[in-house]
């Protein structure tokens, strides 16, 4: 029982330390208790790590500790921003070699499910992963067609899934009966998904973490992004959760704070629309019961980067002594948004509104693409770095043979 004592004082000092910290941040209505348990796990981990460690005589934990540091640092300078899903990935996975440095000198039990849950995960991806992949795909995409219109935006789960079927007979069937010269060219694909698999996974990875960004009760204002209205005059379900996002947030603030913020609705007239967005979105939420006085429109933008910069200069206006805003849109669209956000020199960072789940894969992928775009140069080099190499290579190979 003896050999257990760390082990059991650990488990005690995390559920009673994230017990307290909820009930104290819940009594404050402070609407950032999981960053805080995140925190208290965290800093009980890696204090239980040391303890079992620098008796042996080391001090390795103090590297996953510094690659924790440098994406804190460069996430809270900046959090919409695909450096920071790039860094926490290479924390994930120093932090994943330390374990097992760790489980091989110090034999802790907390240390082996940790790395048990890791390994269970990997060989259901190893295993099932493609196959599993292509199926939820297939699957999904005909959830959206049934429910969305055919628009190409909407089909690009379909799309990567025929393509990714493509690939796989290419890959099973044809690539070993081309001639050498042809197969030498084409292995630059695999190279090329790699590399955008990559790119993809952090993205995914920071945009999952930007979703847990909650601001506190203390802003000013409250931009609501618009989009697209129904009939050219009538906000649509998307458009509304977004606007009840930041109506939630509005009311919670003042509950919490007394404060009240100015909700300022962001979104111009398209060529088919009747009335602005903004004033679209005014007018729903006068029907939820929000005052007139605590409304402001900007309705001259066209997209989400002059959402950001004309609703900054409304709120200069407003409040030339500073101020703070955050905005609200849906949640697959919010760290792009940030990005908008941070290019129009606005501090402000986002707060999602829900999406339904069969919708997700397809608008994650739609703003991947977007982010993509972003920065086309830079991934045109890269494919164009990885062509040439591979073309070299089989140049060689071929004068060789």
């Amino acid at each position: 029982m003896s050999n257990f004592i760390p082990e059991i004082i650990y488990a005690i000092v995390f559920i009673v330390g994230n017990l307290t910290v909820y009930f104290w941040r819940r009594k404050t209505d402070d609407p950032d208790i999981f960053f805080f348990c995140c925190i208290w796990s965290l800093a009980s981990l890696f204090v239980y790590l040391a303890a079992i460690e620098i008796p042996k005589g080391s001090f390795f934990v103090v590297i996953p500790l510094l690659f924790l540091g440098l994406f804190l640092q460069s996430y809270f300078r900046t959090k919409a921003r695909l450096l920071n899903g790039f860094l926490f990935n290479l924390f994930i996975i120093v932090f994943g070699v330390y374990l097992l440095y760790n489980i091989f000198t110090t034999t802790s039990i907390i240390v082996g499910g940790l790395l048990a849950v890791v390994l269970v995960a990997f060989l259901l991806i190893v295993v099932f992963g493609i196959a599993a992949l292509l199926i939820f795909l297939y699957w999904n995409a005909i959830v959206v067609m049934k429910k969305e219109s055919h628009s190409l935006a909407n089909l690009l789960t379909l799309l990567l899934a025929i393509f990714l079927t493509v690939y796989l007979v290419y890959d099973h069937f044809i690539a070993q009966q081309l001639p050498l010269w042809l197969s030498g060219f084409l292995s630059c694909l695999p190279l090329i998904m790699g590399y955008f698999f990559l790119v993809f996974f952090n993205f995914l990875t920071i945009s999952l973490l930007y979703q847990f960004n909650h601001p506190r009760y203390d802003q000013d204002y409250v931009m609501v992004l618009g989009a697209g209205l129904l009939n050219g005059e009538k906000v649509t379900p998307l458009l509304a959760r977004r606007i009840d996002t930041g109506i939630h947030f509005y009311q919670a603030q003042q509950k919490a704070k007394g404060k009240r913020a100015k909700l300022l609705m962001s979104g111009g007239q398209g060529p088919d629309e009747k009335i602005s967005e903004a004033q679209a979105m005014k007018n729903y939420a006068l029907s939820q019961g929000i005052p007139e006085s605590d409304i402001l429109l900007e309705g001259q933008s066209t997209t989400t980067l002059e959402n950001m910069r004309f609703s900054k200069r409304i709120m200069e206006e407003h409040s030339p002594n500073g101020y703070k805003a955050i905005f609200s849109s849906n949640n697959y669209h919010i760290f792009r948004a940030g990005i908008f956000a941070n290019q129009a020199g606005l501090a402000a960072d986002g707060i999602g509104a829900k999406t339904a789940f069969y919708y997700l894969p397809n608008a994650f992928l739609r703003e991947f693409v977007a982010i993509v775009m972003m920065n086309k140069r830079r991934h045109l080099l890269v494919v164009g770095g990885i062509v040439g190499l591979t073309t070299a290579a089989t140049l060689i190979r071929l004068l060789v043979n």
